[in-house]
């Protein structure tokens, strides 16, 4: 099996043969930072590589002989050097992920970006590049700027963050390692200085970013998003009855799946990461709220509208 360091490694090989007539197998090995067997065996992978087609010219030509036995290699025959040809929807999706990319980057990763899709747009033909469009939460312009530069140059930041889970306002200290995009939404991924742990936030939740001084720290590699829905299951999964008035719900988080009701109402299962977030819902959406499962679910929101009633009499 190709691993991935060997598919990176062939990557590069190919644009490094292509710059030498002849070179030693030796030294191609130094330069790669590996043994003479290991290039030996790149190369008998390189030559089933190429363009589809079956024709004479298609594969990458390579001498496996001369390789072997006199200790040099040539490369003969690179296809893989044409030029690149987009069909129009090929082109329209590669708009529609530079779009993605130039709404939560910085100022001048935008301006390459757009750059990007301007000469897209004109692989897209007769398609008007102004249909296509992406809708990102992305937060304000200076905070995603202020971010993007804290990433860029390892600075440690102070963050206002208005958390919906708990409904309050935080100010935690971050490390700041990459912006991503999860289901039409902007994130931070950073280090949380104060809990010692990896955390994720909203950037449109993001109200003021703040220097600290200070640079960040290694923390080993950030751990990627796999989904929404990992590891959730029927204990963290809570069913809501929601009336009309609230069916925005399921427009604007993450389910696992919905069902009508009558009267415009919607039953929907909600996975569930902190209850806290919960608690939060159920007191927005108040009357809004038909049902409940499983019950207990709402204990707490049930708990903080009472003592809310009971203050105001």
């Amino acid at each position: 099996m190709t691993s991935a360091a060997q598919v990176s490694r062939l990557l590069t090989l190919v644009p490094y043969l292509r710059q030498r007539d002849w070179v030693d197998v030796d030294v191609v090995a130094s330069d790669f930072g590996v043994t003479k067997a290991q290039i030996l065996n790149d190369l008998n992978v390189l030559v089933m590589c190429g363009l589809p087609g079956g024709l004479p010219d298609d594969l990458i030509e390579i001498d496996l002989e001369t390789a072997r036995d006199e200790g040099v290699v040539h490369l003969r025959n690179a296809p893989v050097s044409r030029p690149l040809r987009l069909t129009r929807d090929e082109a329209s999706s590669l708009l529609v992920a530079v779009e993605a990319v130039r709404e939560v980057a910085s100022a001048e990763l935008a301006q390459a970006a757009q750059r990007v899709q301007a000469k897209l747009a004109g692989l897209v033909g007769d398609v008007d590049p102004t249909r296509v469009s992406i809708d990102v939460t992305a937060g304000e312009d200076v905070v995603r700027d202020q971010l993007n530069a804290a990433v860029d140059q390892g600075d440690r930041v102070r963050l206002t963050y208005d958390g919906m889970a708990r409904r309050e306002t935080t100010e935690p200290v971050v490390d700041p390692v990459r912006i991503e995009v999860r289901d039409g939404a902007s994130y931070l991924v950073a280090w949380a200085v104060e809990r010692g742990d990896w955390r994720t936030y909203r950037l449109d939740r993001v109200v003021d970013v703040a220097p600290t001084g200070q640079k960040a720290t290694g923390h080993g590699r950030a751990p990627r998003h796999q989904g929404w829905f990992n590891g959730a299951s029927g204990a963290n999964v809570v069913q809501l009855d929601l009336d009309a008035e609230a069916s925005w719900v399921t427009e604007y988080y993450p389910t696992q799946g919905t069902t009508p009701l009558p009267d415009g109402g919607v039953r929907v299962s909600l996975p569930i990461g902190d209850p806290g977030w919960l608690t939060g819902l159920l007191l927005r959406l108040g009357p809004h709220v038909l049902a409940v499962d499983p019950p207990q679910a709402a204990a707490e929101a049930v708990a903080q509208a009472k003592a809310a009633v009971d203050r105001l009499q």
